[in-house]
């Protein structure tokens, strides 16, 4: 049994090999199906505002995909200049470090750290992105998403949690069931 601050990954799994959670699927019967995660929620939401037992309650993507966004082109100029930021705020933080254990003053450890850092920073940028050699010359964030997202509950009580969500629904977006 798990306790009541255990993660979701962490409750109704066997153990196997070295002691690892093993994922188990999802029981219960569906409740509702929403297009997106915001409105599942909405819905255990107001499950929960009317006083139901939401620990029966689970929300499962489905059909996922995993969707990558380009979000620019890369350049030598850019990523240079990404890793001389980087590596001076490195650099700051471990210039204060120093700083702290040098018996002499901030400004001499604050701006070694800081040059140090951006030498290491643009050192670092230009190693991993030379060693691409033009195969990846975009940056680019990923993300997993679901098509939709069904709200599972356990059976002893999956009845009075639709009959709850029809209200949700006459009120406007509701399940789609």
């Amino acid at each position: 049994m798990s306790s009541p601050m255990s993660s979701p990954m962490s409750s109704g799994m066997g153990q196997q090999g070295k002691g690892l959670p093993t994922p188990t699927p999802p029981t219960g019967w569906p409740i509702g199906s929403y297009p997106t995660y915001a409105e599942a929620q909405r819905a255990v939401d107001y499950l929960s505002d009317s006083e139901f037992s939401v620990q029966d309650v689970t929300i499962v993507g489905v059909d996922l995909m995993q969707v990558e966004r380009v979000t620019g082109r890369l350049t030598w100029s850019r990523v240079l200049t990404a890793g001389a930021v980087s590596g001076a705020w490195l650099g700051v933080f471990v210039g204060l470090l120093l700083s702290l254990f040098s018996g002499g003053g901030l400004a001499g450890p604050l701006l070694t750290g800081v040059l140090v850092g951006v030498v290491f920073g643009v050192i670092s940028g230009a190693l991993t992105y030379g060693a691409t050699r033009g195969q990846r010359d975009f940056s680019s964030t990923m993300q997993l998403v679901a098509g939709r997202y069904d709200v599972l509950c356990e059976p002893r009580s999956a009845e009075q949690a639709r009959d709850l969500l029809s209200r949700l629904t006459a009120t406007g977006s509701g399940p789609q069931i």
